[in-house]
């Protein structure tokens, strides 16, 4: 009994323990590379593209079949020999019997066949292809994870601020209510402050419902269960840090560190072995082959099988396609364009790839530069609310100057929180642009 009070006091300490864990984004990410059910999907693709190498491989290894017959002849077919062989009339003779056997066994060993070693060329491109894809995948689960983890960081910052809003119109209801009894100000002064703290109430309740969305959104992303408690603290803090300023001065991209480029560049080249390959099927073939086997005949069952002769054979097969050159030559030209295309396309992969590095690079410097106007903003705007807070206390302004003021500091904060998302999404879209979420994520 003791033994099992201590296990469930353990296990509530380490559920506990969980719950208190603010989980960092790298963590995040490393949940997610570990338990996103498309991580299976492409590893199952590498596993396949490993049986697809020996598939190819097994071409040129050594086949051995086994084959057996039984004929029941019902009529036995009879040849004629003309006359004069062993008489003046033509005689009617039966090659065989009733009853016939034969089994054989063969080897066929492929000595050699360029269509098919071209064709073993395309494994090692094929592995890779399912390497390449295996890191894109990974890469979308690092910017996917991300990008709903920073939804969440603004959706926090958004509720502290708007808490603090809120404590602001409570405070100034309390006040007014004073002022009301006291016949010092209007109802409807009261009633102004009253309905901004309603619309504060309700702004914090569609932030709290959208924070909910997106942490769904990561708990999906990340592989983690749906119904289950994310112990990640998007709420309880008081303070976000402010983000860290990218440099964007380099210009260094080379459309070569994005993975989808490296699987374009993969595809042309499996193009042209294939290419390479049906060009390959005009050179004759040639193999070996080694049979063994036993023919049995009888005009009953049982010297069929009991009275076996065997034999044997070893022998060359040289195949020469001679009357396929239009079909050929129609698939070659195919290939061909194909893998013309493929080439261009990879041309305009470079521009397109770099055209959005470009473009990433330039929203960055933008979202980098609103972001600290916007928050000093909003400094501002806290300072001018400030004053006048204290100049409405002492009777020097009116309610409606107060706010003014008030509205003047809503409007910086959506602006500063619409930055703030701006920024981060600006960054993973470079990141992503530049073929470099992977070191993203080894930094964090």
């Amino acid at each position: 009994m003791k033994k099992y009070s201590l296990l469930a006091l353990l296990s509530f300490i380490h559920i506990s323990v969980m719950a208190q864990q603010q989980w960092s984004l790298k963590e995040c990410i490393d949940y997610g590379l570990k338990n996103n059910r498309s991580g299976v999907v492409y590893e199952n693709e590498k596993l396949a593209a490993d049986a697809q190498a020996k598939e190819a491989l097994a071409d040129y290894l050594p086949k051995v079949s086994v084959n057996g017959t039984f004929d029941d002849n019902l009529k036995v077919q009879q040849s004629i020999i003309p006359a004069g062989i062993f008489g003046p009339e033509a005689v009617k003779v039966a090659f065989t019997q009733r009853y016939n056997t034969n089994g054989v066994a063969q080897l066929d060993q492929t000595i050699y066949d360029q269509s098919l070693l071209n064709g073993l060329k395309a494994n090692k491109y094929n592995k890779q292809q399912a390497d390449l894809n295996v890191k894109k995948n990974e890469e979308t689960i690092i910017y996917d994870i991300s990008n709903a983890y920073y939804q969440i960081y603004v959706y926090r910052e958004q509720l502290r601020l708007l808490k603090a809003n809120l404590e602001t119109f409570r405070r100034q209801m309390d006040i007014s209510h004073l002022q009301v009894q006291k016949g010092v100000t209007l109802q409807k002064d009261l009633d102004k402050v009253t309905v901004n703290y309603n619309n504060a109430v309700s702004q914090i309740r569609v932030a709290e419902s959208s924070l909910t969305l997106s942490e769904n959104q990561l708990k999906y992303n990340m592989g983690y269960p749906i119904n289950s408690v994310l112990p990640l603290d998007t709420a309880s803090r008081k303070e976000v840090t402010a983000p860290m300023m990218i440099n964007t001065s380099t210009d260094a991209f080379s459309a070569a560190s994005r993975t989808d480029y490296q699987l374009s560049e993969i595809n042309a080249r499996l193009l042209a072995i294939d290419q390479q390959r049906i060009k390959a099927g005009a050179i004759p073939k040639l193999t070996g082959y080694a049979r063994y086997g036993a023919v049995g005949f009888g005009n009953t069952l049982g010297p069929a099988f009991s009275d076996l002769n065997s034999y044997s054979a070893i022998g060359l097969k040289l195949s020469i396609p001679l009357f396929d050159f239009y079909k050929r030559n129609a698939q070659y030209s195919q290939a061909r364009y194909k893998s013309l295309n493929a080439a261009e396309n990879l041309k305009l992969d470079e521009g397109k790839y770099q055209l959005e590095y470009e473009n990433a690079r330039t929203k960055l410097i933008k979202a980098q530069a609103n972001l600290e106007n916007d928050r000093r903003n909003v400094e501002l705007a806290q300072s001018v609310f400030k004053t006048t807070d204290l100049q409405y206390s002492k009777g020097v302004t009116d309610l409606n100057d107060w706010l003014n003021a008030r509205y003047a500091i809503r409007d910086a904060q959506n602006n500063y929180l619409n930055s703030l998302y701006s920024f981060y999404q600006a960054r993973l879209d470079l990141e992503k642009a530049a073929g470099t979420l992977k070191t993203f994520y080894s930094s964090l």
